[in-house]
């Protein structure tokens, strides 16, 4: 866009001199200041693109450097078109194969999630949250032969976006594992009804934080190599 203005302001240069009249000349001058004007605006709208995404990417970063596991809630309700987005965000995981291979179960009940809660010691909170969500693999879209075991790979990505989703609308959550501990996954498996092609991996105990732990730096480079193994940066 910015080339096409630019042409036209040299060929309105160019005519400059052959413009006689002083309505031609004034006619050019107003034409001119139209372009300048065009070409300064293509000019100042980059800057500030590249300023917003450089923020929103910060913004992303953010989120996840300072999401942290929440295990104390208070006593808000979250709404259905949260739970939703929620969903949506695990949903939008990467998958092998894109055989999306999993099923997720949204508790709300205050019964259900104390039923869930007394089958895993560790996961007591179940019972003041508002949410859990219960994140499957579902055989039946499972890969078959040597990738079939990927189900866990593509619900762990899905979990992950879950938990930065809930951090960054605002809420808390803490992943616990069921799979595949036959002693959890069984108690799940009979609170939720699940049939023999689901497989729980683990539930996401999700509600408004009533706490404000400071997050873990996990940052350490002696478990990073490049290029190779024990490689150091260049």
């Amino acid at each position: 866009m910015k080339k096409i203005l630019s042409a036209f302001a040299v060929l309105l240069t160019l005519t400059f001199g052959r413009a006689c009249s002083r309505s031609a000349k004034l006619k050019h001058v107003w034409l001119c200041s139209c372009l300048l004007a065009a070409l300064t605006a293509c000019n100042s709208n980059e800057p500030k693109a590249e300023s917003a995404a450089t923020t929103d990417g910060m913004a992303i970063v953010e989120n996840i450097m300072t999401r942290t596991s929440i295990r104390q809630y208070t006593d808000q309700a979250i709404s259905a078109d949260t739970i939703e987005t929620l969903l949506r965000a695990g949903m939008a995981a990467p998958t092998a194969v894109n055989k999306q291979p999993w099923h997720f179960v949204a508790i709300t009940s205050k019964d259900k999630l104390k039923e869930l809660a007394a089958t895993n010691p560790n996961a007591r909170m179940l019972e003041q949250a508002p949410l859990t969500i219960v994140v499957c693999g579902d055989m039946q879209k499972a890969l078959e032969g040597e990738g079939r075991q990927l189900w866990i790979q593509d619900c762990s990505a899905a979990t992950e976006n879950i938990l930065l989703a809930a951090h960054a609308l605002g809420l808390g959550a803490v992943w616990t594992a069921l799979y595949p501990r036959d002693d959890r996954a069984k108690g799940a498996i009979e609170a939720l009804k699940l049939p023999d092609h689901i497989v729980p991996l683990c539930a996401i105990i999700i509600g408004y934080p009533a706490e404000n732990p400071t997050p873990k730096d996990k940052w350490k480079p002696e478990n990073v190599s490049y290029n190779e193994f024990g490689g150091k940066a260049e």
